[in-house]
């Protein structure tokens, strides 16, 4: 029970197939990392980075919370940040939510969670800025939906707003920051019309992505 013997031998398994695919993987991935994307998002298990984009280890950057929230005060996700923007000069950060997340609801609904409250409370604050769009949805599914998709757009407007991404932009660094959304139903990602590529493009990028849905 202890020792979970399963998983090791999934993970044989795993580095056996992946040797027999291709024998110089694990060396040449023991050398460096080099990925070109930071991918901010929840801690759901449902939602893996690698492979709900088809990409190996050592092509995605992550860093993950319940309901992929970005804040000036949480120093482990700005010293990812940093690291993937500064040393390891990634080319696209994006914050990727999904629809029915659970910290999302539990922040809708006001439920009294414990510890975590404090956590929602970021999330709280997206749906009183967006209270009178949300007012309009009368379906509560829909209404939910609409939340996370409105928390993607927040926490990716906080992603731009940080030290590190807009010393990068100054220095003229190639970097795009982005919001999508994953629906666990049918495995499908949606782009939620968010691309920033400097500075000056965050009011009207934001503004685009809040009038197109």
């Amino acid at each position: 029970m202890r020792k979970l013997p399963e998983l090791f031998e999934n993970n044989r398994n795993w580095a056996t197939g992946v040797s027999q695919a291709d024998p110089e993987f694990f060396p040449k991935l023991a050398e460096k990392q080099s990925p070109e994307i930071l991918w901010i998002g929840c801690a759901d298990s449902r939602v893996p980075a690698n492979q709900i984009v088809g990409l190996m280890p050592g092509e995605v950057f992550v860093h993950r919370n319940i309901a992929n929230v970005v804040v000036h005060t949480d120093f482990n996700c700005l010293s990812v940040i940093e690291y993937a923007v500064s040393v390891l000069k990634v080319k696209h950060v994006i914050v990727c939510g999904h629809y029915g997340c659970g910290g999302v609801k539990a922040a809708s609904e006001n439920l009294r969670l414990g510890l975590i409250d404090n956590w929602l409370r970021h999330i709280r604050d997206v749906r009183q800025k967006h209270a009178e769009t949300l007012k309009r949805i009368s379906d509560d599914e829909e209404r939910l939906d609409r939340l996370c998709e409105l928390n993607v757009i927040e926490q990716a407007l906080n992603v731009c707003y940080t030290s590190v991404v807009q010393n990068a932009w100054e220095q003229g660094q190639e970097l795009a920051v982005h919001g999508w959304i994953y629906r666990i139903q049918d495995g499908l990602l949606n782009d939620l019309d968010v691309t920033i590529t400097n500075a000056s493009e965050i009011g009207e990028a934001f503004q685009l992505s809040i009038a197109s849905r």
